[in-house]
């Protein structure tokens, strides 16, 4: 039988045929990988005409290297079906390692930090067309 980690709760809060909304709460670490992963699949199979996803990262209190790998694995899920993977930050949980490991510019980032101006960073990196 399979245990849930108590660290990490991945909900999917919305859902219609293009558009998701997935929620994390807790720790983005190695553990949470397979429930968002899992979440992700879910979600890939069942909506074929899905073109965006937002992962709100907002209660998230703490996010390692193993936390970013999952998160650049979701995106690779989405890439070849050409969804838009859009993250919703708050806390410098996520934010500051997503900066300093410069994988801030690879996502489309809400920025809800009390700081922040009201715009959405959009993705810079180079998109891979799959045929």
């Amino acid at each position: 039988m399979e245990e849930t980690d108590p660290s990490v709760e991945v909900t999917v809060t919305e859902q219609d045929t293009e558009h998701a909304a997935i929620r994390l709460v807790g720790e983005l670490t190695e553990s949470a990988r397979r429930p968002l992963v899992r979440v992700m699949t879910d979600l890939l199979l069942g909506a074929p005409q899905l073109r965006r996803v937002q992962l709100d990262t907002c209660a998230v209190g703490f996010m390692n290297s193993a936390g970013m790998s999952a998160l650049v694995q979701v995106q690779k899920m989405c890439q070849p079906r050409g969804i838009d993977l859009t993250l919703v930050v708050h806390g410098s949980a996520v934010s500051r390692p997503l900066q300093l490991s410069g994988l801030w510019h690879r996502f489309t980032v809400i920025d809800r930090r009390d700081d922040a101006p009201p715009v959405v960073h959009e993705a810079t990196h180079e998109r891979t067309e799959h045929s």
